[in-house]
């Protein structure tokens, strides 16, 4: 679905989740609200619970490249994974046209037994292509990993770059309308971000829309055109990268 109709409208996100084993009058309790980042409460049956995301709404077409910024637990990377559908809302809608790339866990569909080419075939279908799609793009992936003879080799005698490295070149195979990434360009070593770079690149002038979350400001300013602040589960409207440091001088 390439072209202005691939979309994504969030209204009045409200995400919560079930804090368990936490007393609310404990220390814990504070421990917790700084961790998640969201707001503490008590549901109807008088659980604890967390209020992740509160009322986030924003709304993106084709061309826009949004950066999240916010510290750590304020809930950037629970919006991606509601936007990926991996969360229902409590509250509000999401609403996205287009195919989506989430390139969110490195370890997910990781067999550490098993090849790394056979990891490849099975972060490909997890990533949505095809048996065929995966034979038709091994080898480039392959040649893109950089680890040669390491491929026939079991993921649990790579280091943890070397597994980043293939994580990043399957899920980046994927043609996507929607790009979902979760401080991504920082794998491997200064040599592959290089590479990694020019292909990320490459991608997002194919998709429609980037969603990008990072603790890194240059990488916001480098990606992103528009930007968005989450702080404790609550966010800002979504302006215009011109105005990054009038949003980072208000919070």
């Amino acid at each position: 679905m390439k072209g202005p109709q691939v979309s994504i409208s969030v209204t009045d996100l409200t995400l919560r989740f079930p804090v368990y084993g936490v007393d609310a009058k404990s220390l814990k309790k504070r421990l917790a609200s700084i961790t998640v980042g969201g707001k503490l409460g008590r549901t109807m049956t008088g659980a604890t619970e967390v209020t992740a995301l509160s009322k986030v709404s924003m709304h993106l077409r084709a061309g826009d490249r949004l950066g999240l910024i916010g510290h750590n637990g304020s809930g950037k990377t629970t919006l991606l994974r509601a936007l990926s559908g991996a969360y229902e809302p409590d509250e509000g809608t999401i609403d996205v046209h287009g195919q989506i790339a989430a390139l969110l866990d490195l370890n997910l569909g990781i067999d550490p037994s098993a090849t790394g080419l056979d990891n490849i075939r099975l972060r490909g279908r997890i990533a949505g292509l095809t048996a065929r799609e995966i034979e038709d793009k091994l080898e480039e992936i392959a040649d893109f990993t950089g680890l040669g003879p390491f491929l026939a080799m079991p993921l649990k005698t790579y280091s943890a770059g070397m597994q980043a490295r293939l994580a990043f070149a399957v899920s980046t195979a994927v043609e996507a309308d929607v790009i979902l990434m979760d401080e991504w360009i920082a794998v491997g070593d200064a040599e592959f971000q290089k590479i990694a770079h020019k292909r990320l690149l490459g991608l997002m002038e194919r998709a429609g829309i980037l969603v990008l979350a990072s603790h890194d400001l240059d990488l916001i300013r480098l990606y992103c055109n528009k930007v968005m602040r989450i702080e404790s589960g609550v966010a800002s409207p979504v302006t215009s990268i011109k105005k990054l440091d009038e949003l980072l001088a208000a919070a």
